[in-house]
């Protein structure tokens, strides 16, 4: 085999090179070629990436409008001389506001007591007719009245409000809650706090600060722990907006990405305005605490303009972790944390080392509760809300930040509560087994305003509100509207007019035959009207019913209000008409305002979020019922309290106090009845079963003494009526009808509808003279 020359064989080797560097020239061309393609392929989608983040930035921020929940009030504790007040019911109220506690009340949302004498700092409030400024009073609570009332310091005024207790919301399904603010809301030195805490350079940076970041990892390498975040202001926002909490890379990159297209559109004031409104600072319940606006009365019981240096520094250092730092749960964790983040503050020189230090020096000062729960009178609340969609949609509710101002006293509504269960507890003694429940509602006599509302034994439970939904036959809480139907016809019945109260049966065309008794199962004979109501005498009121006629009987009814149906049977004079606890406090609202319907109110007014008035619920009264047949209505009721089935009341109240009611029993105790009402409250109580079953109480033994104990309760004045001028009252003998003298053992000072009165008279002896001196008259 013949063998190749060296030349040939470097030349082959020279080509082999030659290939071999021809090829991988071709494999780099063609890596690049693909890299090339590749970066290409990657920018277009970083491109079309960053557009759709672009297009979620700035449709969200730009159409970003918060769902503001609408907040409920409680009436102002208005304070001036003379307001009927006790010291619990103030230190309840005070309490509920978060008023703390001092020896000497030198800042708003404090007080001092000594005995019966209090001094407190109100809060500054925007109420529906004004800011309402911080004052300092001093005043004493004597005999449940306020006494010695003075202004020390904010301006002097006769009446001074404390800022109404908020006793709910109604929330957006998401339960963010917030209050929002603007920049110029921010006290004193709190963008420097939250600047040097949060984001130094905030002002110099396009939304990702490299040198944040590493100076915060140098800070936290010198601390020995995480002090300061890297992630800019405009960050932490597009987290908050925009992201989830996942940390990953890329969830990272899609924040740095959104924060620099959001300084790209908005300007720094837009950017740092919804960081105060968005950045979550707290939990309530299900409830989020968002923004500083919510968070400064969370936790400090006051406006957010209004916080102190130490303050400040506490909501600043509460963005790292409000779990974690939840100044109630962990208060040394938080202390720590606030004066680290005034160490930060003083490191910037732009507030005076006396007043960092003072600050370092104050404690929390977190007020002990919030001012507020999620619903604090769910029943309450619920009438609130059937009023108001009268007139607002839901959405607008929970999203329009409206201010809600009801009527709701909470001192009265905590008596009322307190009595339903210590009542209940009482009547059912030591059974395991609960099956009483009950209802109340509470009245302002002259206005008509639901000042307190109690659905059932648990108040806090937010089911059914036997208050408004229980509809239940009344029993004899309807006689004495039979009575003012009788009695609006002066020239057939008066008080003294003599009724049976004998048995009869009625025979209906198909046969079946009613016949009415009494609850003791007993006739009493002939007895005058008023004894009649009084006693509450079933055989009587329905002769007197049937005789007026059952029309006319419904007929009063509705235009005092009622406004469902009622079947025109015999039986509806015995109290076969169904109304819950609210319908029957609006039907008497109307005998204690002798005879004015006057719709139940529970709200006054609603405002927007900055005090503009959107709808004032003014009283709204109209004469609909003859005010002198109603004034002795209201006269016989308060022979019921003295003489009749509630008399039992006075062993719970003083029998100075001045009262008109009446009991209602439906058979087999299956629903107990008391309505009544003083010189200010009507009250309405029911007691029964949610199963419609027997129980062995009456109106007297089951719901009256609810209604003795909320009353007994509160100080209020007594029920003395103003006599219309077609009244006239006459001493008389009731049983004779006849005209009688003042010290006849037997006579009684009883009104009558002018020319109704009788004409005879009858002298201690039983004497008719009057008779005689008429006799003897016609002849001279």
């Amino acid at each position: 085999m013949a063998k190749s020359s060296p030349k040939r064989r470097s030349s082959g080797r020279s080509k082999k090179k030659q290939n071999k560097s021809s090829a991988g020239s071709g494999f780099r061309a063609r890596l690049w070629r693909v890299a090339w393609r590749l970066g290409l392929v990657g920018i277009v989608i970083l491109a079309g990436w960053t557009v759709y983040l672009d297009a979620i930035v700035t449709s969200k921020f730009e159409g970003r409008r918060w769902e503001v929940p609408s907040r409920v009030y409680a009436r102002p504790l208005e304070l001036y001389d003379g307001a009927a007040l006790t010291s619990t019911g103030l230190s309840h109220e005070l309490s509920m506001l978060g008023y703390a506690p001092v020896r000497s009340a030198n800042e708003p949302g404090t007080f001092s007591r000594a005995g019966r004498r209090f001094e407190i700092h109100t809060r500054a409030f925007l109420f529906p007719d004004g800011r309402e400024k911080p004052r300092r009073l001093r005043f004493e609570i004597a005999q449940d009245r306020v006494a010695d009332f003075r202004v020390v310091s904010g301006g002097n005024a006769p009446v001074v409000r404390l800022d109404p207790v908020q006793i709910g919301g109604i929330y957006p399904a998401h339960k963010e809650d917030r209050i929002l603010i603007q920049l110029e809301d921010m006290p004193d030195y709190f963008p420097t706090a939250l600047l040097a805490t949060e984001d130094r350079d905030f002002f110099d940076h396009w939304g990702v600060a490299p040198l944040s970041i590493a100076r915060a990892l140098w800070v936290n390498m010198q601390a020995g722990r995480v002090v300061q975040g890297g992630s800019t202001l405009t960050q932490q926002l597009v987290k908050n907006l925009y992201l989830s909490r996942e940390q990953t890379l890329i969830r990272k990159g899609n924040e740095a990405l959104m924060a620099m297209l959001l300084e790209l559109h908005y300007d720094k004031s837009a950017i740092l305005e919804t960081y105060l409104n968005e950045v979550y600072l707290g939990q309530a319940g299900p409830r989020a605490i968002h923004g500083f606006g919510l968070a400064s009365q969370f936790y400090f019981g006051e406006p957010f303009q209004d916080l102190d240096l130490h303050e400040v520094a506490l909501l600043v250092a509460i963005i790292k972790g409000p779990s974690y730092y939840d100044p109630r749960r962990h208060p040394q964790r938080a202390l720590e944390r606030r004066n680290l983040v005034l160490d930060l503050l003083e490191d910037t020189g732009k507030v005076p080392a006396s007043e960092i230090q003072k600050a370092r020096q104050r404690g929390l000062d977190v007020v002990g509760k919030p001012s507020y729960t999620d619903a604090r009178y769910p029943a309450y609340l619920d009438l609130v809300r059937r009023h108001l969609a009268r007139e607002y949609k839901d959405e607008d509710l929970q999203s329009e930040g409206l201010r809600i101002f009801t009527t709701l006293n909470p001192e009265v509504q905590r008596a009322t509560e307190s009595a339903v269960e210590q009542t209940l507890n009482q009547l059912e003694g030591g059974r395991k087994e609960k099956q009483l429940e009950a209802a109340a509602v509470v009245t302002s006599r002259d206005s008509g305003e639901v000042v307190a509302l109690v659905g059932g034994r648990d108040p806090q439970f937010a089911g059914f509100n036997r208050a408004v939904d229980a509809e239940r036959p009344i029993g004899s809480l309807i006689k004495p509207f039979i009575y003012l139907t009788a009695l609006s016809q002066p020239e057939r019945y008066t008080l003294i007019t003599p009724v049976k109260d004998q048995p009869f049966s009625l025979v209906f065309d198909d046969g079946r035959r009613w016949e009415p008794e009494n609850y003791d199962k007993q006739a009493h004979g002939v007895v005058p009207l008023h004894q009649a109501l009084s006693k509450s005498y079933n055989l009587a009121t329905v002769r007197v019913g049937l005789d007026v006629g059952i029309d006319a009987v419904i007929e009063t009814l509705q235009r005092l209000g009622v406004g469902q149906p009622i079947s025109s049977y015999p039986s509806m004079l015995l109290g076969a008409v169904n109304l819950s606890p609210v319908d029957v406090a609006s039907l008497y609202q109307s005998l204690a305002t002798s005879g004015f319907n006057t719709p139940l109110r529970t709200i006054r007014e609603v405002t927007t979020s900055s005090g503009e008035s959107l709808t004032r619920y003014g009283l709204d009264v109209d004469q609909v019922v003859d005010p002198a047949a109603v004034h002795l209505i209201q006269y016989a009721m308060q022979e019921v309290m003295q003489e009749g089935t509630g008399r039992s009341a006075y062993r719970t109240l003083s029998s100075d106090l001045g009262l008109a009611g009446k009991t209602g029993t439906t058979n087999d105790g299956r629903d107990s009845w008391f309505a009544g009402f003083s010189g200010d409250l009507v009250t309405v109580t029911w007691v029964g079963r949610d199963d419609n079953g027997p129980t062995a109480l009456t109106g007297a033994t089951g719901a009256l003494p609810v209604w003795a104990n909320v009353m007994a309760q509160i100080p209020q004045y007594g029920f003395s009526p103003i006599v219309p001028s077609e009244v006239q009252y006459q001493w008389v003998n009731s049983e004779k009808q006849a005209l009688t003298d003042e010290s006849c053992s037997d006579a009684r000072f009883i009104p009558f509808i002018a020319g109704s009165a009788p004409t005879d008279t009858i002298n201690c002896s039983g004497d008719f003279t009057r008779r005689l001196r008429s006799w003897f008259e016609g002849i001279f």
